[in-house]
């Protein structure tokens, strides 16, 4: 089944193909320039540090409702090996098998496609069993520190958490702007409170999945509008699950990534976060979110840091 029209009309309105160039492989980050960098250290004031990743765990979040997507395995190789001989300093080691977008993690602009395209006109074709995502993978994104706003939906609703079938809209954003006293601007990331992931921490991962709160539709106008860098929230599908638009699955992916080039993450923990600007009073702060360079991947693990 095609897209439907109204799909249509608004990539239309939001694509940013050639606008940085036919090669550029990092879409919206282009917004993130020196200038922006040195505007957001100065929203550093307190030097209060706030880790936003999941840690990553054979019991993670990962249920088993989007196929593939493993929770880390991981594997003790070695342990007190004396390998150098006996009486030698012994060394323990371990690997991991697991899915790079099992927990926090960005979503590079390769990981999905429609129409048979990709971000900046490319053909899907160019990701390959091999060789991955032959441009524009999660390698690409070197380095990603940029001013971060918190926009808390669910506690400027004053709720602990959305409803799973809430669809987060332009107005829930603006109205989450007026609460944080704070404005999105041109190179800013922006993490979307729900309270989703509260389900995941006390321990039902089912309901964590589904149904779930997330970004409507109509999102990925208002960001394109302000011209944000990058997005990311506390959700394992990022847009509202089951989708608010009957048979039209994963269309916020599609806008963002294919037709805006913008980078987008899910399973942030923003709950200590959400504490801390609400005590702090202030909304905007330093991010650190620099992806794993796994070359030719999809997606990527990040253990972002907000500094206030």
């Amino acid at each position: 089944m095609s897209l439907p029209a109204e799909f249509h009309e608004i990539a239309a309105r939001v694509n940013n193909w050639g606008r940085w160039g036919g090669d550029d492989e990092l879409g919206t980050l282009n917004l993130v320039t020196d200038a922006v960098v040195r505007e957001a250290v100065t929203a550093v004031r307190t030097g209060r540090r706030v880790p936003l990743a999941l840690p990553l765990r054979q019991d993670g979040v990962q249920s088993g409702l989007i196929p593939g997507r493993i929770n880390p395995l991981h594997t003790m190789v070695q342990i007190n090996q004396e390998i150098f001989g006996p009486g030698t300093v012994a060394t323990s080691d371990d690997t991991v098998t697991m899915g790079l977008q099992a927990a926090t993690h960005w979503d590079a602009l390769t990981h999905v496609s429609h129409s048979g395209r990709l971000y900046n006109g490319r053909p899907a074709e160019a990701i390959t069993a091999h060789e991955g995502a032959r441009f524009s993978s999660i390698a690409a994104v070197e380095h990603l520190v940029s001013r971060g706003v918190l926009l808390d939906v669910a506690r400027a609703r004053g709720v602990d958490r959305l409803p799973g079938g809430h669809a987060v809209t332009p107005e829930d954003l603006a109205a989450a702007e007026e609460f944080g006293g704070v404005r999105v601007r041109a190179g800013d990331v922006v993490l979307v409170r729900t309270g989703q992931l509260r389900l995941a921490l006390e321990g039902d991962r089912d309901a964590y999945g589904y149904p779930s709160p997330g970004l409507s539709v109509r999102c990925p106008e208002w960001f394109h509008g302000r011209d944000v860098a990058a997005v990311a929230n506390d959700t394992l599908t990022f847009e509202i699950f089951p989708p608010e638009i009957a048979d039209l699955w994963l269309p916020v992916h599609a806008l963002h990534l294919v037709e805006m080039g913008l980078l987008q993450g899910q399973n942030w923990n923003l709950e200590e976060l959400s504490d801390a600007c609400a005590e702090e009073r202030r909304y905007a702060f330093l991010l650190t979110a620099t992806p794993e360079p796994f070359a030719g991947a999809t997606g990527s693990p990040v253990a972002p840091v907000a500094v206030l």
